[in-house]
């Protein structure tokens, strides 16, 4: 699954990142590496942006840059 489907409240640990290079390299950048465990916050009024909390601090993503982040869901 992606981080685009996980739902407020719900937590996952990065499994994988999409192959795009430029926005690969820019998500790792941001923290978001294999293993690293997410929290999705909030999610805006029409869906975009995503509001998730990694590493301690809070981030915000667009659907398509969620859409290239695969989880594993957290129970």
């Amino acid at each position: 699954m992606t981080l685009k489907e996980l739902k407020p409240g719900e937590t996952g640990i990065i499994e994988r990142l999409g192959k795009q290079s430029g926005l690969r390299k820019r998500i790792i950048d941001m923290g978001l590496t294999i293993g690293t465990q997410i929290k999705v916050i909030k999610l805006a009024p029409l869906g975009d942006p995503i509001e998730i909390k990694v590493r301690g601090y809070q981030l915000s993503l667009r659907q398509n840059e969620a859409a290239e982040i695969f989880v594993r869901r957290c129970e």
